[in-house]
């Protein structure tokens, strides 16, 4: 498949996510670089260099910096209800044990798509692909299974209405 060149006004957003922000560690060519690859994952570094005004080996050399540092990762994202998961859900926990230790160990659970520490009514979300509902109810059989998990409550999703990885660059804020 070919890959896609950022319109004008995706090129015009690029440079402003990229001018919008200061990351240590990261010039205003870096955050170009990650600002085209939020929008197209699959440009070529020729691609990139033409928007970015680097040659293609500089591009090269930035983008395998960004990779190996854990920066950038890009990844095939799929739709899980296209390849088989019919069920998707946000299960809040309460625990009483250590909560950094039942995060690691639910991280571990293969049903688990995203694991935060939160603040508020839950100490705990997790995301949630299920085959189907009687898989939910086993995952949530295996939650309430863990030491120190107190309660939990799942949120099971009637239709995604958005999700997006090209969040951009965070703006700069003054302190």
């Amino acid at each position: 498949m070919k890959s896609q060149k950022p319109t004008g006004s995706q090129q015009n957003r690029i440079g402003q996510l990229a001018n919008s922000t200061s990351s240590p560690g990261l010039d205003d060519k870096d955050l170009q670089i990650i600002a085209a690859l939020q929008i197209n994952g699959r440009a070529n570094y020729a691609e990139l260099a033409t928007g970015i005004d680097l040659s293609q080996a500089a591009i090269r050399l930035r983008v395998n910096r960004l990779l190996e540092s854990g920066v950038l990762e890009i990844v095939a994202i799929t739709d899980p209800l296209s390849i088989g998961f019919t069920v998707q859900a946000m299960i809040g926990l309460t625990v009483d044990g250590d909560i950094e230790a039942i995060s690691d160990e639910i991280g571990t659970r293969e049903y688990a798509v995203y694991v935060v520490l939160t603040a508020g009514r839950f100490d705990l979300l997790v995301e949630v692909l299920c085959a189907d509902n009687d898989h939910l109810l086993e995952v949530m059989a295996d939650l309430r299974a863990l030491d120190g998990v107190s309660s939990l409550e799942a949120h099971t999703y009637l239709r995604l209405t958005k999700q997006t990885y090209a969040w951009g660059i965070p703006p700069q804020r003054s302190t």
